[in-house]
């Protein structure tokens, strides 16, 4: 075989592959011609072993960077966290294509930046030609469902998922169906899944867990049942919205039939969130004892959501012994997490057991560690604005506590009367 740049770099990227980044990095020191792909391989190959450091310095010694160069390093920064190195290479970026625009705005999604993916895509809108694709808005509508933003997601459909006709696009279906169900219009979720000329697995999972999400279980079991008569295979996905489906109507038989179903009829081996909803399922229905024996015979260890979730439903059915047992796990698991004393507080304080509630609040203080204030975000002029219990920073704050001594006057004239039995103060 010749040894031309096509043979080097296919051996330097099996290095790559193999793991081998020390055997691929020397190959490539050696290589007689290199052009831009072996280049941005050898790249990559730092940046999949988190190596950010190499990955730049070899970047910066590239003789001829094209855009994917640029791209390949942006995405680096973005998947391994780098935030602040994402946005200044940005900067320097002295030719953007739709990719570089995803890598940016996806990176702000990984990283858990919702604000900022909605800003960027602003700013998208507003400085580049390049329009924005499937991808642009998946991320964008997901954004729009972890702010609770509904009417910027709706706007953002309206205006260019129509407009550079991506309405039919599944993708973008999936997510719009996902933002209508978590904001909770579930009927338009419902009318885009009808409207969808093309279904994946993902556009029938996103409807089932989106109507056993607001309570309409038997919905999405009638749902579950098309899915198969089309035939979709489901997948674990798929049980997790089945089993959630059962939990707010009570089907215990129903929803230990679909357990079983995933050993027998479809060969999956249930995870631990497939155990986590039968155990929420038997909690919930007031079967706690059963709860804890399934606990017991689970062939994987329980983590904090399971024992938290217990702990929620011993409230529910008043049962403290149980939730005392809920908590000691959950103290050697999730140690510096007060919310879990704060819960099994206020099961104390429904029973009137007053001086456990002070030991609790005292066990609690001794950890050091203080409940996080619940958080609000509502959208105003076309922004989403976020709001802290008792929060005392926001610039308006005078105006928005008179407007909510106002409305608690008008529910009192109702005959609204607090119920300070179950506030607990986590202090």
């Amino acid at each position: 075989m010749k040894r031309n740049v096509v043979a080097w770099t296919t051996m330097i990227n099996g290095y790559i592959l193999a793991g081998d980044l020390i055997s691929a990095r020397r190959l490539f020191d050696v290589a007689p011609e290199r052009d831009v792909v072996p280049w941005n391989i050898m790249v990559s190959g730092y940046i999949e072993d988190r190596d950010m450091v190499e990955a730049r310095k070899l970047f910066d010694e590239m003789p001829n960077r094209d855009v994917m160069s640029w791209n390949t390093l942006l995405n680096g920064y973005a998947n391994n966290g780098h935030v602040e190195a994402l946005e200044r290479l940005f900067e320097e970026m002295p030719k953007r294509n739709i990719f570089s625009w995803n890598a940016l705005i996806g990176g702000y999604a990984h990283n858990g930046l919702f604000f900022e993916v909605l800003s960027a895509f602003k700013r998208m809108l507003s400085e580049s030609v390049v329009p924005p694709n499937d991808a642009t808005l998946v991320t964008v509508l997901s954004a729009c469902v972890r702010l609770g933003a509904l009417d910027l997601g709706k706007w953002y459909m309206c205006i260019y998922a129509e407009s550079h006709g991506l309405e039919g696009n599944v993708y973008v279906g999936n997510a719009l169906m996902d933002m209508y169900a978590k904001c909770g219009i579930i009927e338009n979720a419902i009318a885009v899944f009808q409207g969808m000329k093309t279904k994946d697995l993902i556009s029938w999972n996103t409807l089932i867990g989106g109507l056993a999400m607001h309570g309409r279980g038997a919905d999405a079991l009638n749902l579950f049942i098309q899915m198969k008569n089309a035939g979709q295979k489901p997948d674990g996905i798929t049980f997790i919205g089945i089993l959630c489906a059962c939990t707010p109507m009570g089907l215990m038989e129903d929803g230990l039939a679909y357990f079983q179903s995933m050993f027998h009829d479809n060969s999956f081996v249930p995870q631990i969130e497939h155990y986590g909803c039968m155990v929420d399922l038997l909690a919930r229905a007031g079967r706690l004892e059963q709860a804890m024996d399934f606990v017991r015979m689970m062939p994987v260890e329980p983590d904090g959501v399971i024992w938290a979730g217990l702990l929620g439903a011993c409230r529910i059915h008043k049962n403290v012994e149980l939730a005392e047992v809920a908590l000691q796990r959950l103290i050697e698991l999730e140690p510096n997490n007060p919310a879990n004393y704060v819960m099994l507080s206020n099961i104390y304080g429904d029973a009137g057991r007053w001086e456990d509630v002070a030991r609790i609040k005292v066990a609690m203080r001794d950890t050091g560690f203080r409940k996080l204030p619940g958080c609000s975000l509502i959208e105003v002029n076309d922004a989403v604005v976020e709001f802290y219990s008792l929060d005392e920073r926001h610039l308006e704050r005078e105006e928005i506590y008179g407007v909510l001594r106002g409305l608690v006057k008008i529910l009192r004239s109702f005959g609204y009367v607090r119920d300070l039995t179950r506030i607990v103060q986590a202090t």
